[in-house]
């Protein structure tokens, strides 16, 4: 937002001082108060008087920090410029809205002016005094120029363009905002991924320590136990490693059976031929 805007808009609504105060914090952090008062040209006193109001309304924050030397506090003070626009949106609404009744009640209503003393009165005044201006006696005359009237249209007008100009200042202030808590969002979900990734790597090596540990208790049982059967006498069983059967084995061991099976086969088919052939 431009600062120019921003001070013409809050001096507006919260007078000059005030106006100027907020454009010297317009998005500056922690300023010091004794600092604020020296190019204000106030005393710190009035100064602090300004900022409490503001912070009454929630509009401004502080931080204190204590002198060692000297003992007192010093206070650095912030301004929400948010929370400002969105007060100022609040109160041009409310005076556009009696604005816009004040001109409505005009439009229904009859108006007489004094033709010397050029003062404006309504219908039941104007009955009051017998349609006679009390100061200078003169009859009041029907106003056809309904100055006023345009005046209020005028200010409604200026009043508009600037609620539309904190309007479209709080948008963007709200994307921000909302990017900004979408990155936080997926900056805590990696941290928590994160997080789940070290937890199953370290259950991962716990589980192989476990393992690992195990293994040892059951070599140093053997070892025990090979250890008590020497003391008695017996020697230590050793354990007899089956050797793997390979595939190419299995497979020469079947082809073999299936020759025999063959051969066999063939023999009995030729026994069975010769003892037909004796018997006729």
């Amino acid at each position: 937002m431009q600062q120019t805007v921003f001070d013409s808009i809050v001096k507006n609504i919260f007078g000059k001082q005030a106006g100027e105060l907020a454009s010297l914090l317009f998005e500056k952090k922690n300023v010091n108060e004794f600092l604020i008062a020296k190019k204000l040209g106030l005393t710190p006193n009035q100064a602090r008087n300004i900022l409490y109001k503001f912070s009454h309304l929630g509009f401004s924050s502080f931080l204190k920090k204590k002198d060692k030397r000297k003992g007192w506090y010093t206070y650095f003070w912030s301004i929400d410029i948010v929370k400002i626009l969105s007060y100022v949106r609040r109160e041009l609404e409310k005076e556009i809205q009696t604005l816009e009744t004040q001109l409505k009640s005009r439009e229904n209503k009859r108006f007489y002016i004094c033709p010397s003393c050029k003062t404006e009165v309504n219908e039941e005044t104007a009955l009051l005094y017998d349609f006679a201006c009390p100061e200078c006696g003169n009859i009041y005359e029907l106003s056809t120029v309904d100055k006023a009237g345009n005046e209020l249209k005028g200010k409604i007008k200026g009043l508009g363009q600037q609620l539309g100009i904190v309007r479209e200042e709080l948008s963007k202030f709200e994307e921000e905002k909302a990017k900004k808590t979408e990155k936080e969002r997926k900056k805590t979900e990696k941290e928590k991924e994160k997080e789940r990734q070290k937890k199953i790597k370290a259950r991962r090596k716990e589980k192989k320590k476990e393992k690992k540990a195990g293994k040892k208790q059951k070599v140093k049982k053997k070892r025990l136990k090979a250890k008590k059967r020497a003391k008695k006498g017996k020697p230590a069983k050793k354990k007899i490693k089956k050797k793997p059967k390979k595939k190419k084995e299995k497979k020469a061991r079947k082809k073999i059976k299936i020759k025999k099976r063959a051969k066999k086969q063939e023999f009995v088919k030729k026994l069975f031929s010769f003892l037909t052939k004796k018997t006729r």
